[in-house]
């Protein structure tokens, strides 16, 4: 691998510019996860009243659309090239996000998220595959640190901007925003970025190759036991995601600071990319995940007997409950990326459809058995705690089974 942007596919715009572009692009699924969250409760009174647990479903079935999307925008890109998948799933994105504007039930608010999720993964994809067109080596991986520097600010913002826009025009506004960023960042890549995939180097979409890669993957032991470690890793994070408001607003009554809390939690917890980036070349992927593992485990535990001690409303419990949220958000920063390149380690004949793969089954099992402890949401964080100590005890029980050629 080279420093150098590959061959014939110079960026047509200055270098910061096309961070922020690729940034905004991939900033299309935490926008449309996190701005959500302050106006839960607001969905929750209006669509399904005698069962608010069911409005964190909103966040299920948007981050489910997203992780079948991102099976099938891989293969699409690579077959008809970035701007079209880019602009396919912006349309799709875009009159999903205009029908929740009007959407008459919450059965119907979901379907348009899952399809919401759906289109979002093509703007996600093209940012991923665009920087791999236009750069490899040492330049590619800093052009990358220099987008998610950029996109961990997003949790930062996003739910006070949600929080905004529902209090002067209703939480319904929240989806033309959606629609408006999508058309914006959409815009901005035809304008500005040429197509970086020639029509010469594309290959044409066949579904059996994708059912040959799912199979392949299953063969292999390092790379299923990885990905079943990120199905946990991402269970957890959706777990204290989705219970995040509710816990805020019903457990503390912190429902108008909580964009506030929120965004000082994510702003830590930015700093476990800088952090691994410094620590695990020294001591290797699969030891820094079964430390975070460990440690995350451990603060669950002992913050699920402080529950059963003392006032769950009480100071030193919301003191802990912060710091509990902290190391979920850090553990997911920790685990998600160094699990993915241990499960890609085996697979780089065919690396681009094998991350679609990955990410695509850790993303929807991951949801899948989040959304239970989110309807489990008794008032208080105990089935949150529980689910996640459990989680954690499993995935830090299968990463001891990886094998150090892991690392």
């Amino acid at each position: 691998m080279t420093d150098a942007p590959a061959p014939g596919a110079r960026p047509a715009i200055s270098r910061a510019e096309l961070v922020a572009l690729l940034a905004m692009l991939a900033a299309t699924i935490a926008f449309s996860i996190d701005a959500m969250l302050p106006v839960l409760p607001d969905i929750a009174g209006a669509l399904t009243p005698d069962d608010p647990n069911r409005a964190q479903l909103v966040i299920a079935a948007f981050v489910l659309g997203m992780g079948v999307g991102t099976l099938l925008a891989g293969p699409l890109s690579d077959a008809y090239g970035r701007h079209a998948v880019a602009v396919g799933g912006a349309l799709v994105y875009t009159s999903a996000a205009l029908y929740c504007v009007v959407a008459p039930s919450i059965e119907a608010l979901l379907a348009a998220r899952l399809a919401q999720g759906l289109g979002a993964a093509g703007p996600r994809v093209v940012a991923l595959a665009i920087t791999r067109d236009l750069f490899s080596g040492r330049q590619m991986a800093r052009i990358v640190s220099f987008v998610m520097t950029v996109f961990a600010l997003v949790p930062v913002i996003a739910p006070t901007m949600g929080a905004a826009i529902a209090w002067a025009f209703g939480w319904r506004a929240i989806f033309l925003s959606f629609a408006v960023f999508s058309v914006v960042s959409v815009a901005w890549l035809l304008l500005r970025q040429p197509e970086t995939l020639p029509p010469d180097h594309r290959r044409p979409f066949r579904p059996h190759e994708i059912w040959e890669g799912i199979t392949e993957i299953a063969r292999s032991r390092q790379v299923m036991l990885s990905i079943l470690v990120q199905t946990l890793i991402f269970s957890l994070l959706f777990t204290a995601l989705m219970n995040a408001q509710p816990i805020f607003d019903q457990t503390y009554g912190l429902q108008a600071s909580f964009p506030l809390w929120f965004g000082g939690i994510a702003a830590v917890s930015a700093s476990a990319s800088v952090i691994n980036a410094m620590i695990v070349v020294r001591l290797g992927m699969r030891r820094v995940v079964l430390t975070a593992l460990g440690a995350l485990f451990a603060l669950s535990a002992a913050f699920l007997a402080l529950q059963f001690v003392l006032p769950i409303g009480s100071r030193p419990v919301f003191a802990a409950y912060l710091v509990w949220q902290t190391a979920v958000f850090l553990m997911a920063g920790f685990g998600i990326g160094n699990m993915n390149a241990i499960a890609m380690e085996p697979m780089g004949h065919m690396a681009g459809m094998a991350a679609a793969i990955i990410s695509a089954a850790a993303t929807v099992f991951g949801v899948v058995l989040a959304a239970p402890a989110s309807l489990m949401f008794d008032g208080t964080p105990v089935p949150a705690t529980a689910s996640v100590a459990l989680a954690t005890a499993l995935a830090w029980s299968l990463t001891r089974r990886l094998e150090d050629g892991g690392d």
